[in-house]
């Protein structure tokens, strides 16, 4: 599943996505944990929340798990044991990255859908015990992969690189484990993030149009009802670009099950499953950089002030020269 090296233009997308992403997630972090996005503390937990894992999917994923290894071939990063932790963590952080997202996702379908529940379940101690328990559920879920993992050559004693060993292929313990660990991220987000947002975007066209009928045919300016076009547009772009990016990697999952052959752990570059593989792996990645962006448009609030955010340190040192 993971090459030791990785082909020069695939090392350009990784360096590119740790020059953006890194920064774009840091700023988002900053940006929402200032509250003053117009956003509920509700919705700021859960941004924020997604924005740390995305961040932290940057550090270990790009910088640590791929790039690293590039440049420092012969590192401790190298070894199997490290190798197989950075695996183990680079795993967890994604499933917090993905069902964080689906958390909100069900958050925003409460406050509009469900209104009864709303106050209870929109609340701030009730994020942070979501985001609690759902990282803690993504950390259990991916302890057994550090134990299907074997050296791909031992040198003086020292185990260096990982792949996956052939019996994972075999024992259905571990078949049973992979379609477990394929459906758990991200069929299930999918599915999920598809019937919550077709709901509540179908609840947003009702409430709409039952407004337009009760305000009659005066062409007049609706602010309520541009904040919830703002929300459609939000609820579809994030949709759309999780499903986006995420696809490649349900369909080389279908593939290895088709085809029976294993994620590829070669290192010949040219080979169309490795090219394949580090796709889905690129895309992947670039699903943790691009929520800041989608803030920046849909939302003027943020936008605004992620402009003051960039400008204060200038602001401030120009203050200083004064």
């Amino acid at each position: 599943m993971h090459a030791p090296v990785i082909a020069p233009f695939f090392l350009i997308c990784y360096s590119i996505l740790a020059v953006i992403g890194a920064p774009a997630n840091l700023l988002a972090i900053i940006v929402l944990y200032r509250g003053r996005c117009g956003l509920s503390r509700c919705i700021s937990y859960y941004l924020v929340a997604i924005a740390v894992t995305d961040f932290l999917v940057i550090i270990f994923a790009v910088i640590l798990n791929r790039i690293s290894r590039f440049y420092f071939r012969e590192s401790v990063l190298s070894t199997t044991p490290a190798c197989t932790l950075s695996i183990v963590v680079v795993f967890a952080i994604w499933d917090c990255s993905v069902w964080l997202t689906v958390a909100f996702t069900f958050d925003r379908f409460v406050a509009i859908c469900c209104q009864k529940l709303k106050t209870r379940y929109c609340t701030e101690k009730m994020a942070s015990l979501v985001i609690g328990i759902v990282c803690a559920l993504c950390c259990i879920k991916n302890i057994p992969f550090y134990f299907i993992y074997e050296p791909i050559y031992v040198l003086d004693g020292i185990s260096w690189f990982c792949n996956i060993k052939a019996n994972y292929y075999i024992q259905p313990a571990w078949q049973v484990y992979d379609w477990f660990f394929q459906m758990y991220t991200p069929f299930l987000p999918f599915f999920a993030i598809l019937l919550l947002n077709a709901l509540t975007i179908r609840q947003i066209v009702v409430a709409n149009r039952a407004r337009r009928r009760l305000r009659g045919t005066e062409k007049q300016h609706d602010s309520e009802m541009e904040n919830r076009k703002r929300s459609i547009i939000l609820l579809f772009a994030i949709s759309f670009s999780f499903l986006l990016l995420w696809a490649p990697l349900v369909g080389h999952f279908i593939f290895t099950k088709l085809t029976a052959e294993g994620y590829y752990g070669g290192l010949d570059f040219s080979d169309p499953r490795y090219i394949f593989q580090e796709a889905t792996n690129t895309l992947q990645l670039l699903s943790s950089c691009n929520n800041v962006f989608i803030y920046t448009i849909s939302q003027n609030m943020f936008r605004e002030d992620l402009k003051n955010v960039l400008i204060y340190p200038f602001a401030t040192l120009i203050n200083c020269f004064k």
